[in-house]
Formats: structure tokens, sequence, C-alpha cells
């Protein structure tokens, strides 16, 4: 008999400690909020937002980054000194930063360059660099270039929906529930959710079949993006030319992670909608959100207005999925949307009517 063993060098100890790192983090970070609201134009139904830009670098992609991490870490795929690099619309590209620098790594986001310039900046400060892409450039291509060069992908795209543990360690679904245990409704009738890598809804969906609830998942998609097209018929192949102003969530292809047999109902939101939404949680909330938060309270509405006019009371939960500092210079300038056209008023007083009075 032969034993064969590696002639790499034992990273073990260094992975041991890198894995550690990053557990004691999540021991560390207190779970987010998830904040209860009422309106009185939906009696008998109960909103709830989750509060995902309270993590320590301001997203929902703060557990993300942590999965891909550790699950590049734990499947030998990165090691000790090793640069990483990731393709972002910026989110992500923060806490990535975020975790790389608390493990002494360097990284690179590879981002378009019409990526809100608050976010470039966040990642920059975290010591990461950026790699803006022009349009049209795929933003995947050119990160897998710079990993030929012995930079470890994170994949975010490709590896969402399996790097996160989907029957529960704490995952937002496995919070989700278990904050909402001692409230009046305690199974929600829907959870709402944008699409962006697709990781996020994987989980939730994937979870209320393990825990078999009949809690249902809607996907909140901007107009005209591909989850919307693809989503009836399962089609892996679709593609659509349009763009939308929110970042985060709406893309052009379908991405490997996307699991549409999960996803019970999906609703697409104008842009000038999800904006003048996002506005209008700050009016109820004291705190502004990102253009992707509006996109999810829009259709949490769609969503209770169906509930209302069908007699059904419950529960709807949503995610709040980063806050609005970052988009300062873009959805929260009245020239940058002006220049696209884009007027959120007609919107803004149709949905505080909505809110107010339930839709006639």
């Amino acid at each position: 008999m032969t034993l064969h063993t590696s002639r790499h060098p034992d990273d073990r100890p260094w992975v041991d400690a890198a894995v550690a790192t990053v557990q004691r983090e999540a021991a560390r970070s207190a779970d987010t909020h998830l904040l209860h609201m009422r309106f009185a134009g939906f009696p008998g139904i109960d909103f709830y937002f989750k509060d995902e830009a309270a993590h320590p670098t301001g997203s929902l992609k703060h557990r993300l980054a942590r999965s891909l991490f550790l699950y590049a870490l734990c499947n030998g795929r990165l090691q000790p000194g090793q640069a990483v690099v990731d393709a972002s619309s910026g989110s992500t590209a923060i806490s990535e930063a975020w975790f790389a620098r608390l493990l002494g790594l360097s990284f690179t986001a590879v981002m378009p360059d019409s990526t809100a310039p608050g976010k470039i900046e966040a990642v920059r400060a975290l010591g990461g660099q950026v790699d803006l892409t022009p349009p049209g450039q795929c933003t995947q291509a050119r990160a897998r270039e710079i990993a030929a060069g012995g930079a470890c992908f994170l994949d975010q795209f490709g590896l969402a929906e399996r790097a996160t543990d989907w029957r529960g360690n704490n995952n937002i679904a496995e919070s989700i529930l278990g904050q909402l245990a001692r409230e009046p409704h305690p199974e929600p009738a829907w959870i709402v959710c944008g699409v962006g890598t697709g990781g996020t809804s994987a989980t939730i969906g994937r979870y209320l079949r393990y825990r078999r609830l009949s809690t249902r998942l809607c996907v909140a998609e901007p107009e005209g993006m591909v989850y919307a097209k693809a989503w009836p018929t399962r089609d892996r192949d679709a593609a659509v030319a349009s763009l939308s102003v929110i970042e985060g969530i709406g893309r052009q292809q379908v991405e490997p992670s996307f699991q549409f047999n999960v996803v019970d109902a999906v609703i697409e939101v104008p842009d000038a909608a999800s904006i003048a939404a996002m506005r209008l949680l700050e009016d109820q909330l004291g705190v502004r959100y990102g253009g992707s938060s509006g996109t999810n309270f829009v259709a949490c509405l769609q969503l209770a207005q169906r509930m209302r006019d069908t007699g059904e009371a419950g529960s709807i939960v949503t995610l709040l999925c980063d806050r609005g500092a970052r988009y300062r210079e873009t959805l929260y300038d009245p020239a940058w949307l002006a220049k696209r056209g884009i007027d959120p008023a007609p919107w803004r007083a149709r949905l505080t009517e909505w809110i107010d009075r339930g839709a006639e």
C-alpha cells in the first residue's frame, strides 16, 4: 500500500484561525431588529421590516459575505495571504472588503462604473481596491480574469445559494421566524424579498419548506428585469436589455443561484414607485433606506391589498436591505433623477393614500 500526502504546505492552522475569527465576529453581531408597523388602510394586517441595514457593514449582504468567506475557507479555496476578488454592484463588495480586512487579506471589487459613488467610497475606505467596468463589460468575467492571476474568486452569483446553510444556523429565515414567535401572527402569510444573486430567496424558500410552513415567498422585482420574465416558465436562458436604477436587485440574465421553484409569486415594481416607497419608509421609520427596500415595500402593499380584499388577516414580512446614505448622489438627488426622467412624486401621493385608506 502507498500513502499519498499533499506536497503543499499545511494551511490548516491558518484556516482554523481564520474560521474562528469569522465565527467570533458572528457571535459578536447581535441579530438585526424586526420592526413592526400597522397602517390604517390595512386593518388586521401586521407589517414587519427586518432591518438588515443594521449589520456592521450596513446591509443584508453582511450575511452573504460571511458565508462566502467561510465557504471558501472550508472548501480549501482560500489560502493564507491570498488576494480575494468578487464582482458586485456595491453592497456585497463593501461587506466582503470588511471581512477581507478582518482576515488581513487584500480585496478587489469589480463594479460597474455606474455604481453609486457612496458604495465605491465605502469599499476603498475599508482598504479594498475597486476595478470599474464600462457598460457592456461583464463584471463576473473581469473578476475571473483577475482570479486567473492567483486571487480567490468568491463568486457571489455562482455560490450564493449553496454557501448559506438554508436549514438553520441563524440564517435570515430562521431569524425572522424566531423573532415572530410571540407575535399575533407568528406564521406570516408572506415573506417578500428582492433577487440579486438569488441567495436570499433560495434560503428563505427552502427554509419555509423545511419547516413545513404555509408561508408564501414573493420576489419583488424592478420592472422589466429578468426574474419576472424567466420565472413563469423557469427559463434559465432568458435575458433582458432593460436596466434599473435600483441597485442590488434586478438582473439582466438568469444567475446560477436563482431557484425558481421555491418562489410563490413575483411582483414587478416601477423604479419611480420604488424610489417613492423608499422615501415613504423614511417618513414612517425615521431612517433612510435604499431603493431595493422601497421595491420590497411596494410589493408588500400589493399583497396586503389582496389580503384585505379577501378578508384575510395576518402578517407580511420584508427586508430593509441597506442604508440610504449610499445613494445620496443618486436616488436621493433630485437633479440625478430628473436627468433620467424619473418623477417619484405621483407614486408618493398614491402610496401615501394607499397606506392611509387602502386602494379602492
